[in-house]
Protein backbone atom coordinates (compact mmCIF):
# COMPACT_ATOMS: atom_id res chain seq x y z
CA UNK A 1 0.00 0.00 0.00
CA UNK A 2 1.65 3.08 -1.03
CA UNK A 3 2.00 6.46 1.20
CA UNK A 4 0.40 9.54 0.40
CA UNK A 5 3.29 11.93 0.63
CA UNK A 6 1.55 15.08 -1.24
CA UNK A 7 -0.31 15.45 2.16
CA UNK A 8 0.59 17.45 5.29
CA UNK A 9 0.37 14.51 7.26
CA UNK A 10 1.90 11.16 5.15
CA UNK A 11 -0.79 8.79 5.40
CA UNK A 12 -2.38 5.65 3.98
CA UNK A 13 -5.51 5.78 5.81
CA UNK A 14 -7.18 8.09 3.36
CA UNK A 15 -7.03 11.15 6.13
CA UNK A 16 -8.13 13.61 3.27
CA UNK A 17 -11.61 11.77 3.13
CA UNK A 18 -12.06 12.56 6.45
CA UNK A 19 -11.48 16.62 6.97
CA UNK A 20 -12.35 16.58 11.06
CA UNK A 21 -9.91 14.20 11.63
CA UNK A 22 -7.60 15.59 9.69
CA UNK A 23 -8.13 18.88 11.16
CA UNK A 24 -7.49 17.73 14.24
CA UNK A 25 -4.26 15.89 13.37
CA UNK A 26 -3.00 19.16 12.17
CA UNK A 27 -3.66 20.86 15.45
CA UNK A 28 -1.39 18.36 17.02
CA UNK A 29 1.20 18.38 14.30
CA UNK A 30 2.97 21.62 15.42
CA UNK A 31 2.80 20.76 19.39
CA UNK A 32 4.95 17.89 18.08
CA UNK A 33 7.47 19.61 16.27
CA UNK A 34 7.86 22.17 19.47
CA UNK A 35 8.40 18.89 21.31
CA UNK A 36 10.82 17.56 19.00
CA UNK A 37 12.94 21.07 18.66
CA UNK A 38 12.79 21.15 22.80
CA UNK A 39 12.66 17.77 24.03
CA UNK A 40 14.21 16.02 20.78
CA UNK A 41 17.66 15.22 19.96
CA UNK A 42 20.31 18.56 20.23
CA UNK A 43 22.14 20.62 18.45
CA UNK A 44 22.22 18.29 14.84
CA UNK A 45 18.54 19.91 14.01
CA UNK A 46 19.96 21.86 10.97
CA UNK A 47 22.37 18.94 9.81
CA UNK A 48 21.73 16.59 7.33
CA UNK A 49 20.94 13.20 8.11
CA UNK A 50 21.18 9.78 6.46
CA UNK A 51 17.68 8.41 7.22
CA UNK A 52 15.55 5.84 5.55
CA UNK A 53 12.02 6.54 5.48
CA UNK A 54 9.14 4.78 4.93
CA UNK A 55 7.42 5.04 1.36
CA UNK A 56 5.16 1.91 1.40
CA UNK A 57 4.03 -0.83 3.63
CA UNK A 58 5.40 -2.99 0.97
CA UNK A 59 7.92 -5.43 3.16
CA UNK A 60 10.00 -5.82 -0.17
CA UNK A 61 10.34 -1.93 -0.72
CA UNK A 62 9.12 0.14 2.03
CA UNK A 63 11.88 2.53 2.34
CA UNK A 64 14.09 4.85 0.56
CA UNK A 65 17.48 6.54 1.96
CA UNK A 66 18.70 9.90 1.95
CA UNK A 67 19.68 13.07 3.56
CA UNK A 68 16.93 14.72 5.42
CA UNK A 69 16.98 17.52 8.00
CA UNK A 70 15.36 15.82 11.56
CA UNK A 71 12.37 18.43 12.02
CA UNK A 72 11.84 17.58 7.66
CA UNK A 73 10.98 14.10 8.58
CA UNK A 74 7.99 13.04 7.05
CA UNK A 75 6.16 11.16 10.16
CA UNK A 76 3.35 9.93 9.00
CA UNK A 77 0.38 7.30 9.47
CA UNK A 78 1.10 3.92 7.93
CA UNK A 79 -1.01 0.61 9.08
CA UNK A 80 -0.11 -2.30 7.54
CA UNK A 81 -2.46 -3.51 4.59
CA UNK A 82 -6.07 -5.17 5.55
CA UNK A 83 -6.49 -8.65 5.72
CA UNK A 84 -10.22 -9.25 4.46
CA UNK A 85 -12.33 -11.63 6.60
CA UNK A 86 -9.93 -11.33 9.23
CA UNK A 87 -11.44 -13.20 12.42
CA UNK A 88 -10.31 -12.51 16.26
CA UNK A 89 -7.34 -15.01 16.71
CA UNK A 90 -7.98 -16.18 20.44
CA UNK A 91 -10.04 -15.40 23.60
CA UNK A 92 -13.79 -15.74 24.44
CA UNK A 93 -14.69 -14.03 20.76
CA UNK A 94 -12.55 -16.19 18.60
CA UNK A 95 -13.55 -16.54 15.60
CA UNK A 96 -15.91 -13.10 15.56
CA UNK A 97 -14.79 -10.79 12.54
CA UNK A 98 -12.29 -8.21 13.98
CA UNK A 99 -13.33 -4.24 15.12
CA UNK A 100 -12.94 -1.74 12.75
CA UNK A 101 -14.32 0.57 15.97
CA UNK A 102 -13.75 0.51 19.22
CA UNK A 103 -16.65 -1.78 21.02
CA UNK A 104 -18.17 0.35 23.51
CA UNK A 105 -17.50 -2.20 26.24
CA UNK A 106 -13.80 -2.29 26.14
CA UNK A 107 -13.38 1.48 25.36
CA UNK A 108 -11.42 2.15 28.58
CA UNK A 109 -9.05 -0.87 28.53
CA UNK A 110 -8.34 -0.40 24.65
CA UNK A 111 -7.00 3.13 25.32
CA UNK A 112 -5.10 1.88 28.64
CA UNK A 113 -3.37 -0.06 26.02
CA UNK A 114 -2.39 2.42 23.30
CA UNK A 115 -2.15 5.35 25.58
CA UNK A 116 0.66 3.12 27.55
CA UNK A 117 2.32 1.82 24.40
CA UNK A 118 2.08 5.37 22.88
CA UNK A 119 4.16 6.96 26.15
CA UNK A 120 7.13 5.35 25.41
CA UNK A 121 8.04 6.23 22.18
CA UNK A 122 8.24 9.91 22.76
CA UNK A 123 9.67 8.57 26.33
CA UNK A 124 12.80 7.76 24.87
CA UNK A 125 13.67 10.16 22.42
CA UNK A 126 13.54 12.15 25.57
CA UNK A 127 16.12 9.95 27.25
CA UNK A 128 18.33 9.68 24.29
CA UNK A 129 18.56 13.90 23.36
CA UNK A 130 22.48 14.70 24.79
CA UNK A 131 23.75 10.98 23.08
CA UNK A 132 25.13 12.55 19.44
CA UNK A 133 27.14 15.04 21.74
CA UNK A 134 29.61 12.03 22.65
CA UNK A 135 28.96 9.93 19.43
CA UNK A 136 31.84 6.82 18.92
CA UNK A 137 31.36 7.96 15.43
CA UNK A 138 29.14 9.32 12.59
CA UNK A 139 27.95 5.82 11.77
CA UNK A 140 26.94 5.47 15.47
CA UNK A 141 25.30 9.29 15.34
CA UNK A 142 23.03 8.32 12.18
CA UNK A 143 22.10 5.30 14.06
CA UNK A 144 20.74 7.08 17.53
CA UNK A 145 18.81 9.75 15.12
CA UNK A 146 17.14 6.77 12.95
CA UNK A 147 15.93 5.56 16.02
CA UNK A 148 14.80 8.87 17.70
CA UNK A 149 13.01 9.37 14.39
CA UNK A 150 10.88 6.14 14.40
CA UNK A 151 10.18 6.47 17.64
CA UNK A 152 8.26 9.63 17.15
CA UNK A 153 6.96 7.79 14.29
CA UNK A 154 5.47 5.54 16.46
CA UNK A 155 4.20 8.24 18.75
CA UNK A 156 2.07 9.33 15.60
CA UNK A 157 0.81 5.92 15.17
CA UNK A 158 -0.47 6.11 18.58
CA UNK A 159 -1.60 9.53 18.41
CA UNK A 160 -4.02 8.43 15.21
CA UNK A 161 -5.33 5.84 16.73
CA UNK A 162 -6.63 8.16 19.80
CA UNK A 163 -7.78 11.05 17.34
CA UNK A 164 -9.55 8.30 14.86
CA UNK A 165 -11.07 6.24 17.34
CA UNK A 166 -11.17 7.80 20.89
CA UNK A 167 -13.54 11.19 20.37
CA UNK A 168 -12.31 14.07 23.01
CA UNK A 169 -11.16 11.18 25.73
CA UNK A 170 -8.48 10.55 22.62
CA UNK A 171 -7.61 13.89 22.02
CA UNK A 172 -6.93 15.17 25.26
CA UNK A 173 -4.76 11.69 26.25
CA UNK A 174 -2.95 12.57 22.99
CA UNK A 175 -1.93 15.77 23.72
CA UNK A 176 -1.01 14.26 27.37
CA UNK A 177 1.54 12.22 25.65
CA UNK A 178 3.86 15.42 24.82
CA UNK A 179 3.21 16.74 28.64
CA UNK A 180 5.08 13.72 30.49
CA UNK A 181 8.47 13.83 30.01
CA UNK A 182 10.85 11.33 31.24
CA UNK A 183 12.42 12.15 34.42
CA UNK A 184 9.98 14.86 35.40
CA UNK A 185 9.60 14.93 38.97
CA UNK A 186 5.79 16.08 38.80
CA UNK A 187 4.92 14.38 35.34
CA UNK A 188 6.77 11.17 34.78
CA UNK A 189 6.66 8.48 32.04
CA UNK A 190 3.90 5.60 32.96
CA UNK A 191 6.70 2.96 32.68
CA UNK A 192 9.78 3.34 35.20
CA UNK A 193 12.21 2.17 32.45
CA UNK A 194 11.24 5.29 30.69
CA UNK A 195 12.55 7.15 33.52
CA UNK A 196 15.70 6.04 33.35
CA UNK A 197 18.61 8.35 32.54
CA UNK A 198 20.49 6.98 29.29
CA UNK A 199 23.30 9.45 29.30
CA UNK A 200 26.19 6.98 27.96
CA UNK A 201 26.57 4.89 25.13
CA UNK A 202 27.00 1.64 26.80
CA UNK A 203 23.59 2.12 28.07
CA UNK A 204 22.02 3.25 24.65
CA UNK A 205 23.16 -0.21 23.55
CA UNK A 206 21.52 -1.69 26.25
CA UNK A 207 18.59 -0.19 26.05
CA UNK A 208 18.21 -0.55 22.43
CA UNK A 209 19.19 -4.40 23.23
CA UNK A 210 16.45 -4.80 26.06
CA UNK A 211 13.95 -2.64 26.10
CA UNK A 212 13.32 -1.82 22.79
CA UNK A 213 13.38 -5.89 22.59
CA UNK A 214 10.48 -5.69 25.23
CA UNK A 215 8.83 -2.90 22.74
CA UNK A 216 8.92 -5.95 19.81
CA UNK A 217 7.06 -8.57 22.14
CA UNK A 218 4.29 -5.73 23.18
CA UNK A 219 4.15 -4.71 19.66
CA UNK A 220 3.77 -8.44 18.61
CA UNK A 221 0.92 -9.18 21.18
CA UNK A 222 -0.58 -5.98 20.31
CA UNK A 223 -0.50 -6.96 16.18
CA UNK A 224 -2.94 -10.00 17.17
CA UNK A 225 -5.71 -7.48 18.74
CA UNK A 226 -9.43 -7.98 17.47
CA UNK A 227 -9.14 -4.40 17.20
CA UNK A 228 -7.83 -4.18 13.83
CA UNK A 229 -6.57 -1.03 13.33
CA UNK A 230 -4.41 -1.05 16.06
CA UNK A 231 -3.57 -4.45 14.89
CA UNK A 232 -2.22 -3.21 11.62
CA UNK A 233 -0.59 0.18 13.17
CA UNK A 234 1.34 -2.80 15.37
CA UNK A 235 2.31 -5.25 12.19
CA UNK A 236 3.88 -2.45 10.33
CA UNK A 237 6.06 -0.47 13.73
CA UNK A 238 7.75 -4.00 13.98
CA UNK A 239 8.96 -3.32 10.75
CA UNK A 240 10.69 -0.37 12.16
CA UNK A 241 11.50 -1.56 15.50
CA UNK A 242 13.67 -4.75 14.11
CA UNK A 243 16.40 -1.75 12.98
CA UNK A 244 16.63 -0.74 16.77
CA UNK A 245 17.47 -4.56 17.99
CA UNK A 246 20.01 -4.33 15.31
CA UNK A 247 21.69 -1.12 16.98
CA UNK A 248 21.58 -2.54 20.29
CA UNK A 249 23.25 -6.38 19.17
CA UNK A 250 25.68 -4.28 17.19
CA UNK A 251 26.89 -1.76 19.48
CA UNK A 252 27.45 -3.90 22.39
CA UNK A 253 29.35 -6.36 20.49
CA UNK A 254 31.54 -4.18 18.58
CA UNK A 255 32.36 -2.61 22.34
CA UNK A 256 33.37 -6.51 23.12
CA UNK A 257 35.33 -7.36 20.12
CA UNK A 258 37.13 -3.71 20.88
CA UNK A 259 37.67 -4.73 24.55
CA UNK A 260 38.68 -8.84 23.37
CA UNK A 261 41.64 -6.95 21.17
CA UNK A 262 43.09 -4.69 24.05
CA UNK A 263 42.80 -7.89 25.98
CA UNK A 264 44.56 -9.88 23.84
CA UNK A 265 47.47 -7.41 23.50
CA UNK A 266 47.95 -6.97 26.74
CA UNK A 267 47.48 -10.20 27.60
CA UNK A 268 45.05 -9.60 30.89
CA UNK A 269 41.12 -9.70 31.80
CA UNK A 270 42.21 -7.70 34.63
CA UNK A 271 39.67 -4.69 34.78
CA UNK A 272 41.97 -2.28 36.37
CA UNK A 273 44.60 -2.68 33.55
CA UNK A 274 42.36 -2.63 30.39
CA UNK A 275 40.15 0.84 32.03
CA UNK A 276 43.83 2.08 32.11
CA UNK A 277 43.74 1.53 28.27
CA UNK A 278 40.61 2.94 28.11
CA UNK A 279 38.12 0.05 26.90
CA UNK A 280 35.12 -0.75 29.10
CA UNK A 281 35.93 -4.02 30.94
CA UNK A 282 33.44 -7.18 30.54
CA UNK A 283 32.49 -7.48 34.26
CA UNK A 284 31.28 -4.18 33.93
CA UNK A 285 29.78 -5.10 30.69
CA UNK A 286 27.77 -7.45 32.87
CA UNK A 287 26.49 -5.49 35.42
CA UNK A 288 25.16 -2.96 32.80
CA UNK A 289 23.25 -6.13 31.38
CA UNK A 290 22.43 -7.00 34.84
CA UNK A 291 20.25 -3.46 35.67
CA UNK A 292 19.04 -3.11 31.97
CA UNK A 293 17.87 -7.31 31.45
CA UNK A 294 15.97 -6.83 34.88
CA UNK A 295 14.31 -3.39 33.98
CA UNK A 296 12.82 -4.42 31.22
CA UNK A 297 11.70 -7.70 32.86
CA UNK A 298 9.41 -5.37 34.63
CA UNK A 299 7.78 -3.85 31.66
CA UNK A 300 6.03 -7.01 30.92
CA UNK A 301 4.29 -6.48 34.38
CA UNK A 302 2.96 -9.13 36.91
CA UNK A 303 3.21 -12.84 36.38
CA UNK A 304 -0.40 -13.31 37.83
CA UNK A 305 -2.67 -10.52 36.24
CA UNK A 306 -5.93 -9.97 35.91
CA UNK A 307 -5.63 -7.30 33.71
CA UNK A 308 -3.40 -9.40 30.75
CA UNK A 309 -6.67 -12.34 31.50
CA UNK A 310 -9.31 -9.66 30.59
CA UNK A 311 -7.40 -8.58 27.70
CA UNK A 312 -6.89 -11.74 26.35
CA UNK A 313 -10.41 -13.09 27.26
CA UNK A 314 -11.97 -10.21 25.45
CA UNK A 315 -9.66 -10.46 22.58
CA UNK A 316 -7.50 -7.15 23.33
CA UNK A 317 -4.36 -8.46 23.42
CA UNK A 318 -2.96 -11.97 22.39
CA UNK A 319 0.09 -13.47 23.18
CA UNK A 320 3.14 -13.27 20.25
CA UNK A 321 2.65 -14.85 17.26
CA UNK A 322 -0.85 -16.22 18.60
CA UNK A 323 -1.59 -18.85 15.93
CA UNK A 324 1.83 -21.17 16.69
CA UNK A 325 -0.29 -22.27 19.74
CA UNK A 326 -2.62 -24.69 19.59
CA UNK A 327 -5.33 -23.72 22.02
CA UNK A 328 -6.07 -20.36 21.63
CA UNK A 329 -8.98 -20.31 24.18
CA UNK A 330 -6.97 -21.18 27.38
CA UNK A 331 -9.91 -20.70 29.87
CA UNK A 332 -9.14 -24.68 31.10
CA UNK A 333 -5.57 -24.60 30.89
CA UNK A 334 -2.83 -24.12 33.91
CA UNK A 335 1.20 -22.46 34.08
CA UNK A 336 3.16 -23.21 37.38
CA UNK A 337 4.75 -19.72 38.17
CA UNK A 338 8.14 -19.65 40.53
CA UNK A 339 7.25 -17.93 43.57
CA UNK A 340 8.72 -16.71 46.58
CA UNK A 341 6.56 -19.55 48.33
CA UNK A 342 7.14 -22.44 45.70
CA UNK A 343 5.85 -23.28 42.08
CA UNK A 344 2.25 -22.37 42.16
CA UNK A 345 0.03 -23.28 39.19
CA UNK A 346 -1.75 -20.46 37.83
CA UNK A 347 -4.20 -20.23 34.96
CA UNK A 348 -3.00 -19.70 31.71
CA UNK A 349 -5.07 -16.78 31.03
CA UNK A 350 -3.46 -14.78 33.97
CA UNK A 351 -0.13 -16.16 33.18
CA UNK A 352 0.17 -14.03 29.94
CA UNK A 353 2.62 -11.61 30.95
CA UNK A 354 4.72 -14.34 32.45
CA UNK A 355 4.64 -16.46 28.71
CA UNK A 356 5.13 -13.76 26.80
CA UNK A 357 8.48 -12.46 29.43
CA UNK A 358 9.37 -16.32 28.94
CA UNK A 359 9.87 -15.66 24.75
CA UNK A 360 11.43 -12.57 25.63
CA UNK A 361 14.00 -14.52 27.91
CA UNK A 362 14.91 -16.61 25.05
CA UNK A 363 14.76 -14.27 22.53
CA UNK A 364 17.64 -11.76 24.74
CA UNK A 365 19.76 -15.05 25.13
CA UNK A 366 20.54 -15.17 21.60
CA UNK A 367 22.60 -12.46 21.65
CA UNK A 368 24.67 -13.36 24.43
CA UNK A 369 25.62 -16.68 22.79
CA UNK A 370 26.52 -14.65 19.90
CA UNK A 371 28.90 -12.40 22.08
CA UNK A 372 30.16 -15.49 24.42
CA UNK A 373 31.09 -17.29 20.90
CA UNK A 374 33.43 -14.36 20.23
CA UNK A 375 35.08 -14.70 23.45
CA UNK A 376 35.53 -17.69 23.89
CA UNK A 377 37.47 -17.35 20.18
CA UNK A 378 39.77 -15.48 21.32
CA UNK A 379 40.02 -18.02 24.47
CA UNK A 380 39.06 -16.52 27.28
CA UNK A 381 37.50 -17.87 30.14
CA UNK A 382 34.53 -15.62 30.78
CA UNK A 383 30.97 -16.19 29.77
CA UNK A 384 27.96 -13.18 30.18
CA UNK A 385 25.35 -14.21 31.41
CA UNK A 386 21.29 -13.07 32.02
CA UNK A 387 20.81 -12.75 35.40
CA UNK A 388 18.00 -14.50 36.93
CA UNK A 389 14.41 -13.26 36.79
CA UNK A 390 14.24 -13.41 40.70
CA UNK A 391 17.34 -10.52 40.34
CA UNK A 392 16.43 -7.00 41.41
CA UNK A 393 12.81 -6.69 40.07
CA UNK A 394 10.26 -4.00 41.51
CA UNK A 395 7.23 -5.88 39.38
CA UNK A 396 5.79 -8.98 40.06
CA UNK A 397 6.24 -11.79 42.41
CA UNK A 398 9.93 -11.18 43.16
CA UNK A 399 9.76 -7.34 43.60
CA UNK A 400 12.15 -6.33 46.42
CA UNK A 401 13.40 -10.20 46.00
CA UNK A 402 17.54 -9.65 47.80
CA UNK A 403 18.79 -11.83 45.46
CA UNK A 404 21.85 -12.68 43.52
CA UNK A 405 22.27 -12.57 40.04
CA UNK A 406 21.61 -16.33 40.11
CA UNK A 407 18.95 -16.26 42.14
CA UNK A 408 20.07 -16.89 45.62
CA UNK A 409 19.26 -15.00 48.36
CA UNK A 410 21.60 -12.51 49.48
CA UNK A 411 22.58 -9.28 51.52
CA UNK A 412 22.29 -6.47 49.69
CA UNK A 413 25.59 -5.65 49.41
CA UNK A 414 25.41 -8.04 46.59
CA UNK A 415 23.16 -6.96 45.31
CA UNK A 416 24.52 -3.31 44.77
CA UNK A 417 28.22 -5.40 43.42
CA UNK A 418 26.19 -6.94 41.01
CA UNK A 419 24.97 -3.46 39.34
CA UNK A 420 26.78 -0.35 37.69
CA UNK A 421 28.22 1.66 40.75
CA UNK A 422 28.81 5.35 40.32
CA UNK A 423 32.15 4.64 39.78
CA UNK A 424 31.73 2.21 36.76
CA UNK A 425 29.04 4.81 35.53
CA UNK A 426 31.63 7.86 35.94
CA UNK A 427 34.13 5.40 34.24
CA UNK A 428 32.15 4.93 31.02
CA UNK A 429 30.79 8.69 31.08
CA UNK A 430 34.67 9.69 31.11
CA UNK A 431 35.14 7.70 27.40
CA UNK A 432 32.11 9.16 26.14
CA UNK A 433 33.71 11.61 24.15
CA UNK A 434 32.45 12.65 20.41
CA UNK A 435 34.05 11.43 16.59
CA UNK A 436 32.81 12.95 14.18
CA UNK A 437 35.75 12.31 11.74
CA UNK A 438 34.16 9.93 8.55
CA UNK A 439 35.97 6.08 8.98
CA UNK A 440 36.77 7.20 12.33
CA UNK A 441 35.59 5.98 15.51
CA UNK A 442 36.43 5.74 19.52
CA UNK A 443 38.96 4.05 21.40
CA UNK A 444 36.71 2.10 23.56
CA UNK A 445 34.38 0.57 20.33
CA UNK A 446 35.40 -0.70 16.45
CA UNK A 447 33.74 0.42 13.54
CA UNK A 448 30.81 -1.86 11.73
CA UNK A 449 31.96 -4.34 9.87
CA UNK A 450 29.42 -3.27 6.89
CA UNK A 451 27.85 0.93 6.65
CA UNK A 452 23.82 1.75 6.07
CA UNK A 453 22.43 1.09 2.65
CA UNK A 454 25.59 -0.69 1.24
CA UNK A 455 27.59 2.86 1.78
CA UNK A 456 31.16 2.61 2.40
CA UNK A 457 32.19 2.76 6.42
CA UNK A 458 33.86 6.21 5.73
CA UNK A 459 30.50 7.40 4.52
CA UNK A 460 29.57 11.17 5.50
CA UNK A 461 25.97 9.83 7.82
CA UNK A 462 25.83 13.23 9.28
CA UNK A 463 26.63 16.45 7.56
CA UNK A 464 26.54 20.20 9.02
CA UNK A 465 25.10 22.09 6.16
Amino acid sequence: MAIDYQARIPNNVDLSTDRGLQRALEHWQPAFLDWWKELGPTTFQEHDVYLRTATSVDAKGWATFGYVKMPDYRWGIFLADKQEDRTIGFGDHRGKPVWQQVPGEFRSALRRLIVTQGDTEPASVEQQRMLALTAPSLYDMRNLFQVNVEEGRHLWAMVYLLHAYFGRDGREEAEELLYRHSGDVDNPRILGTFNEPIDDWLSFYMFTYFTDRDGKYQLKSLAESGFDPLARTCQFMLTEEAHHMFVGETGIGRIIKRTLDEMQKLGTDDPVTLRKAGVIDLPLIQRYINFWYSSALDLFGAEVSSNAATYFANGLKGRPDEMTFEDHDCSGAFENVETPDGVQEVATRNAMNFLTRNAYVRDCAVGLTRWNRTIKKVGFDLELRLPSERFHRNVGVWAGAVVDPEGKPCSPDVVEAALPSDADRAYVKSLMVAVTEPGKCANWTTLPERGVNNQPIDFEYVRAV
